[in-house]
């Protein structure tokens, strides 16, 4: 048993041990590659540096109308951030009306908020190159059906009408090219003289296929006003500048941390060690895998859950240094030490959570990093202080490792 205890132990360090190097180094198994940590998770604007930008919408309109209208924008917003050939930007709906656009890694801020806060041009164009009609003339564009085959059904105003009619008349069998923003997005053959100004699309849709196109001819012409209403730009020397301090402070705290608990509480102390390394792996690992943004706000959040998983630790010592006191033996103490501390652990950690909940439900921005941090943190921690460290005491105690005194008794 003593043995059996050793061994499971010390495969548990190699483990935690080569962990921490993949996480700080990266691995390279074949073909098979583990980035470190640091290239794993995409960084925000305030650690990289960028741009972002809210704009509002002037309107009235509300319930569906509102959200096609913003649907709208949105798709706009993605399709001309795409063209810059950027990773991980941003592009979300703040509350009813304004839509929040980050730009990371962005080198003309000036630039890239002029290129997606121009008005689309959707243009419907000849095989010579004439432009018959603009998104303007554009007065519906859906998804429907056509002999049971999903179409994009397009309805034009009157000027569009008169000039789509004369463009079929002219080109019949020919093609005519939709153009968004400078990109063909659509190129159907004219196989009727389309007089009444209504006509669909044909071209093997799928519903999902005619919907993506019918918002795409929808947006040469916003249905709605944008109004700036935030904006700033960050270098990238700042956002270097900001991690770096950032991860310096971290480590110092971390490293101060470990030592108190080494020192205060011996053999505990280095369990809860083991422990909070392992906490830090699993966080890190859960946010990357979750493709989350950290930011400078969750960085904080993640020392915040640290200082949240050594209090769990705290707790659950104090007990146990108790009841061995009070005369029990050190298997005894550590089973009615944590029987003890989980109500107190279960009950603060539960109400962080709902705190990082309604944060991540009504914040926005680096708000949610956050309360994204924070969650994962605070189900982490209760993982690794109730679990984890009740598991390596009690090898510890497998292993014969009993002496009061070593457990600040």
């Amino acid at each position: 048993m003593k043995m059996k205890s050793a061994i499971i132990f010390l495969i548990i360090i190699a483990i935690v041990g080569l962990s921490t190097y993949t996480a700080l180094n990266g691995l390279q198994l074949g073909e098979y590659e583990i980035r470190p940590v640091k290239e794993a998770i995409n960084q925000g604007l305030d650690l990289q540096g960028g741009v972002y930008v809210v704009y509002e919408a002037e309107t009235d309109a509300t319930g569906s109308e509102l959200d096609q209208m913003i649907q709208q924008t949105i798709e706009v917003f993605r399709r001309r951030v795409d063209s810059m050939g950027l990773l991980e930007p941003v592009i979300v709906r703040e509350g009813e009306r304004r839509i929040r656009v980050e730009l990371p890694g962005v080198d003309n801020a000036q630039d890239a908020l002029e290129l997606i806060g121009k008005t689309a041009q959707l243009q419907f164009v000849t095989p010579d190159g004439e432009v018959i009609l603009t998104g303007n003339n554009v007065r519906k564009a859906e998804a429907t059906f056509a002999n049971s085959v999903p179409v994009v059904g397009l309805e034009f105003d009157s000027e569009g009408t008169k000039a789509f009619a004369d463009a079929t008349t002219k080109f019949i069998g020919d093609r005519i090219y939709i153009v968004l923003d400078e990109e063909v997005i659509s190129a159907p053959t004219v196989r009727n003289v389309i007089s009444n100004g209504v006509g669909h699309i044909e071209g093997g849709f799928t519903v999902e296929d005619a919907a993506r196109l019918a918002s795409l001819i929808r947006a040469g012409a916003l249905p709605v006003n944008l109004a700036e209403v935030e904006s700033s730009s960050i270098t990238a020397t700042l956002g270097v500048n900001a991690l770096n301090r950032s991860v310096q402070a971290a480590q110092i705290g971390i490293i101060l941390i470990l030592l108190f608990m080494l020192v205060y509480y011996r053999i505990p102390g280095l369990v809860a060690n083991i422990a909070l390394v392992i906490y830090v792996l699993l966080v890190l690992g859960i946010f990357a895998g979750l493709n989350a943004t950290l930011t400078l706000p969750g960085i904080a959040a993640l020392i915040l859950s640290v200082g949240m998983a050594v209090d769990a630790n705290v707790i659950i010592f104090e007990r146990i240094k108790e009841e061995i006191k009070l005369g029990k033996t050190v298997r005894s103490a550590i089973d009615s030490g944590f029987k003890s501390a989980f109500r107190a652990i279960l009950d603060s950690n539960i109400t962080t959570l709902i705190a990082g909940v309604v944060l991540y439900q009504f914040g926005t921005g680096p708000i949610r990093g956050f309360a994204v941090m924070l969650i994962v943190g605070i189900a982490v921690s209760l993982f690794t202080a109730v679990f984890v460290t009740r598991f390596l005491l009690k090898l510890l105690v497998g292993m014969n490792v009993t002496n009061n005194k070593l457990y600040g008794a």
